[in-house]
């Protein structure tokens, strides 16, 4: 485990997306507004090296915007040692 823990991962967030054409691309300016494909109270998901690993929603921590994980994708629940026995 001790190898694993130098190992640098990306983390990113991923908002949404939309599509338009070229055209209104080439008009946006600095105050354009692009709506995404989600809810404001939706949540969003967390990659790691580009691959989904959670669901997550944004919180604020004073002035920085964090991310508070809601499920992890692909995770077993942990087995209670008392009931495994």
């Amino acid at each position: 485990m001790a190898t694993l823990a130098v190992i640098d991962v990306n983390l990113a967030v991923g908002l949404g997306h939309t599509h338009m054409p070229v055209h209104q691309l080439l008009r946006i300016d600095r105050s354009a507004v692009i709506a995404l494909n989600i809810d404001a109270d939706q949540d969003l998901t967390l990659f790691a090296n580009g691959m989904p690993v959670a669901d997550v929603q944004v919180v604020l921590k004073g002035e920085m915007i964090a991310v508070e994980i809601i499920h992890i994708h692909g995770r077993l629940h942990k087995e209670d040692p008392a009931e495994a026995a």
